[in-house]
């Protein structure tokens, strides 16, 4: 993938949050509880944050994982999205080095 192909997927991203047309999978909110994150977590990671790794070994389609801030902007999450119409948010997590 180009890096113009990635602005456009962190920019599809982007407005889905902003356009609230976004899923939770039942594993992205059980990680969200065990990392102690909220939902608007996961959204100011998306807004804040940039393409990390492209997934491309899976038939059901590209994943992306997106790493930003969460909403106290020290807190380092990762987002893996993938898009099936709406984004699917599959996993989340807290980011650690």
């Amino acid at each position: 993938m180009t890096a113009h192909d990635l602005e456009r997927v962190l920019a599809a991203a982007r407005q889905a949050v902003l356009d609230q047309s976004y899923v939770l999978t039942p594993h992205a909110v059980l990680e969200m509880r065990d990392d102690h994150l909220d939902v608007v977590d996961i959204e100011a990671a998306i807004l804040t944050g940039r393409i990390e790794r492209v997934f491309e070994d899976d038939a059901r389609g590209r994943r992306y994982e997106i790493v930003g801030r969460a909403t106290d902007l020290r807190t380092a999450i990762g987002v893996v999205i993938r898009f099936v119409g709406a984004m699917l948010v599959i996993t989340v997590y807290e980011s650690r080095p």
